[in-house]
């Protein structure tokens, strides 16, 4: 089992930066691949962006991509996502989420999810 805890939302203004993160529990965190999902109201779950459990590999959306950066320390069991460039467009709840598979950019490929943090872009 794995427990998920997301922190670092808020409002900021666009072009603003934000930094999220991502807590797990236990000692299996190096175990699980991890991604990032956000899901604005009215809108379907999207993709944001996953890492390997060894932080070789990395993948994006496509509205994120050159703009947020995912990142992992496994010695303290969290993952960041790192988001500049702010856009209103990038206002939604963001979940983070642990696989046991490789980085999916589909939500059913993980076990695992937060509550989410919200952010807020304002114009």
């Amino acid at each position: 089992q794995v427990q998920l805890v997301e922190s670092g939302g808020g409002l900021v203004q666009a072009g603003g930066s934000l930094r999220l993160s991502c807590a797990a529990s236990g000692r299996t965190f190096n175990t699980y691949s991890m991604g990032w999902f956000r899901q604005a109201p009215g809108k379907e779950r999207e993709f944001v962006a996953a890492i390997y459990r060894s932080a070789s590999t990395t993948t994006y959306g496509d509205s994120v991509k050159g703009r947020f950066t995912i990142s992992r320390d496994n010695d303290k069991n969290t993952v960041y996502l790192q988001m500049n460039s702010l856009k209103p467009e990038d206002t939604a709840v963001y979940f983070c989420a642990a696989a046991r598979g490789g980085p999916s950019i589909f939500a059913t490929a993980y076990d695992y999810w937060g509550h989410g943090t919200q952010v807020t872009v304002s114009s």
